[in-house]
């Protein structure tokens, strides 16, 4: 994004925080008038695509509508732990395969619409609805008969939930899935109003006007206030919610800021109480001058290539697994990252609850040349230039570079670089519209599935084109009725045939390196990234 796109967001702040004039002439900066008024600034990395729960996939929008929504549980920002949220409490049956979970009572939307039971029952048939076409679709896919219902086979009356009454919520599930009260903290479960949607059609549309400020309807901490795009997104404290009165914050104004120079700069003119991002070139003169204000979190996030497994040579495995085995994983992360991120010769990252993968990737020019020309393509010849697209951003191009080196240089692999703004890098490989490209994955809660789900052949979120029997075979069977530690053993197989067969290459596991103003209190480090924002607190 360039500065110039930016400024109508800032110039539009400093009009709504009314900044006054100082006693020494200077202008009041915006983070202090921030403090003053009780409105957190922050960076947010990228234009939203959505604001729809329900369709959302981009990490930067869903940190948006975590503030706007909340579902039947909540997540402890430092523990991943299951906390109550609409619901009050939930129980299981003896086996395993009903879950009842009880709302608070007297809960309202922000319109003032009481929120029921049946409001829940009406969001989940509308993100299984076929009609929809979410991406999402899929995490809701525990539920007995979604999957059919989703492919239409079976009419979305048949999905298993129920509401008994306004306060009481029934699910019965295909499988055993001890990770249920995570899962549903996530915005594909999320509810939303089908009275404040059917105006638009939107129950079963995409794209309509109703995430539009005046029309979204929501049921969090906060409401949507002002959208200006490529500018800014302006929530207000929601006075209706069940915590409004110990929400310290009256608003929060997120910045899309791409460019992480840009908006370090902001940082440093005050302009912004925290960043979403850093660029790795200015860690060691943060951490060497102001490093009260520099946090580097390490969060559940693996970084890897896709590799588009239906297109040109990297149809041959052996093509894939060598350019994944002539990866020096570890002088990546020194050069590029500065050390900032771990190398990552696995794709599920360490301490995602208690899975440790053991399969991994290792460094090896010897084997990764006989593939090579075993495929046929002998010192690269033969075989034409690759493109590797990546996200415009401060890490990926440099990442791209430093891989086009090493494989031209170890390999004879020629690689032209592409550089996309992120809608347009998702778009592409949601459509498998590239050759070889740059991606991440955060995890929706900690549990290695939320990472080898991915790839799974019915998977929404595979854009590889690789599908294997095997490796949806063991997925499947990890999701049966197996004890726990049946199950991580299961993960360990499906990763090893993963890494072997190679639609991916692990790149390095993720942190999140940003910029933090003193005054903002109560910002806890995030694995998952994201937080509730009604426990922060801006005082001087």
């Amino acid at each position: 994004m360039s500065p110039l796109s930016r400024l109508p967001g800032i110039t539009a702040l400093l009009t709504l925080l009314a900044l006054g004039v100082a006693g020494c002439g200077r202008r009041e900066a915006a983070v202090d008038a921030g403090v003053r008024t009780h409105t957190l600034l922050l960076g947010n990395g990228a234009e939203p695509a959505d604001l729809d729960p329900h369709v959302a996939t981009i990490l930067t929008d869903q940190v948006i509508i975590n503030a706007l929504f909340e579902g039947l549980t909540v997540l402890d920002e430092a523990t991943a732990t299951p906390l109550p949220g609409v619901a009050a409490s939930w129980s299981t049956s003896a086996d395993r395969l009903t879950w009842t979970f009880q709302l608070r009572p007297n809960l309202t939307w922000s319109n003032g619409d009481p929120l029921t039971a049946a409001d829940f029952v009406a969001s989940w048939r509308r993100v299984i609805n076929p009609a929809l076409a979410s991406e999402n679709a899929s995490y809701l896919f525990v539920l007995k008969h979604a999957e059919a219902c989703n492919a239409g086979k079976l009419p979305l009356s048949a999905l298993g939930v129920n509401a008994p009454d306004a306060t009481t919520l029934v699910l019965t599930i295909e499988q055993p899935t001890p990770y249920l009260p995570a899962l549903v903290a996530m915005p594909a479960w999320f509810p939303i109003n089908p009275k404040a949607l059917a105006p638009f059609g939107a129950m079963d549309q995409r794209a309509t006007a109703w995430t539009r400020p005046g029309n979204l309807v929501s049921n969090g901490a906060f409401t949507l206030a002002a959208w200006q795009p490529n500018a800014r997104i302006e929530l207000a404290r929601n006075p209706r919610h069940r915590e409004a009165a110990s929400n310290r914050l009256e608003r929060v104004v997120f910045f899309p800021i791409e460019n992480p120079e840009v908006e370090e700069r902001d940082f440093r003119a005050g302009q912004l109480h925290v960043t979403w991002n850093l660029p790795v070139t200015k860690l060691a003169t943060w951490q060497k001058n102001q490093p009260a204000r520099l946090r580097a979190d390490p969060i559940l996030q693996s970084n890897f290539l896709r590799f588009n497994t239906t297109k040109g040579p990297l149809r041959d495995t052996r093509v894939r697994r060598a350019l994944s085995l002539a990866i020096d994983r570890e002088q990546l992360a020194r050069s590029v990252l500065q050390g900032s991120r771990a190398p990552a010769r696995s794709l599920t990252p360490p301490n995602t609850g208690p899975y440790h993968a053991q399969a991994s990737v290792p460094t090896d020019l010897a084997t990764a040349r006989q593939l090579l020309a075993a495929a046929g393509f002998p010192d690269g010849k033969g075989l034409h230039v690759l493109e590797l697209q990546c996200r415009n951003d401060e890490i990926m191009p440099r990442l791209a570079e430093a891989l086009q080196a090493v494989w031209q240089r170890d390999l004879g692999v020629r690689i032209s670089i592409t550089q996309l703004e992120q809608k347009t890098w998702i778009q592409n490989q949601q459509t498998l519209n590239y050759t070889m490209t740059t991606a991440a994955w955060t995890a929706d809660f900690p549990d290695p599935v939320t990472f080898l789900g991915l790839f799974a052949g019915g998977s929404a979120y595979n854009w590889t084109g690789w599908s294997d029997a095997t490796y949806d075979g063991l997925m499947s069977e990890a999701a049966g009725n197996v004890t726990a530690a049946a199950r991580l053993e299961l993960f360990q197989r499906a990763e090893a045939r993963l890494l072997e067969s190679a639609p991916i290459a692990p790149l390095f596991f993720g942190a999140q390196t940003y910029l933090i103003d003193p005054a903002v209190k109560g910002w806890t480090p995030s694995p998952l990234v994201f937080r509730r924002l009604q426990n922060i607190e801006l005082r001087e």
